[in-house]
């Protein structure tokens, strides 16, 4: 398989991934937060949303240190894989998921409250209703997660090592590349890269414009 392919679709493979499981973990965490008014919630929605700007270094060497040889999680011998990959760029990726998720609840959540409870629904049904009405803002967050991750480089070097075929991805390639003096492979991934990144960039501004027009 060509190179620069390989590269390209292990990329949307571990940034896909990643992205899936970040928003089984922050979507749900994300409607708690958006539904409940308590001190639990207020001190953790500051908390996620200063989250959002962490380095992704700190994430890098936080899993490095947990899977390396001397580490909590290192006889499962995952460091310098796609697993690894993954896991740090869910540690990105959780955050900005879900401090997308809970702003997009506060101003329907008395209304919805009210009209639910008026209704007769269980706090189960009430809060598996919750997607169906903010599906375009889980949307529109579940791409700017996917964007964060498949922008990241300094975590991803970290942890996966840039191995070819393996851990390699197109952030990681393109300062390999860069460094190699090899400018031409460099420039065709960066051009992919940007491609990609305007049509995940677009399709956000795009559904956060949806949801936008939902709630008003």
């Amino acid at each position: 398989m060509n190179e620069t392919l390989s590269i390209v679709l292990l990329t949307l493979k571990l940034c896909c991934l990643s992205t899936l499981l970040s928003s089984i973990i922050a979507i749900p965490l994300g409607i708690l937060l958006g539904i409940y008014e308590n001190k639990t919630s207020r001190f953790l929605r500051p908390v996620f949303t200063a989250f959002t700007g962490l380095p992704p270094v700190i994430a890098g060497i936080v899993v490095y240190l947990i899977f390396s040889n001397h580490g909590i999680l290192g006889s499962l011998k995952w460091l310098y894989t796609g697993k690894v990959i993954v896991i740090a760029q869910m540690l990105i990726v959780i955050p900005i998921i879900c401090s997308q998720i809970f702003p997009a609840i506060m101003p329907i959540r008395d209304t919805y409250l009210l009209n639910s409870l008026g209704l007769g629904l269980s706090p189960f049904k009430i809060l598996k209703q919750v997607p169906r009405e903010i599906k375009m803002s889980i949307i529109a967050a579940m791409i700017s997660g996917f964007g964060r991750a498949l922008a990241e480089v300094g975590a991803v070097m970290i942890v996966g090592g840039n191995i070819r075929f393996k851990t390699r991805v197109m952030t990681s390639a393109i300062v390999l590349e860069n460094n190699k003096g090899n400018y031409q492979m460099a420039l065709q991934l960066g051009f992919i890269l940007v491609i990609i990144s305007l049509i995940v960039s677009f399709s956000a501004m795009k559904f956060s414009k949806v949801a936008e027009n939902d709630r008003t």
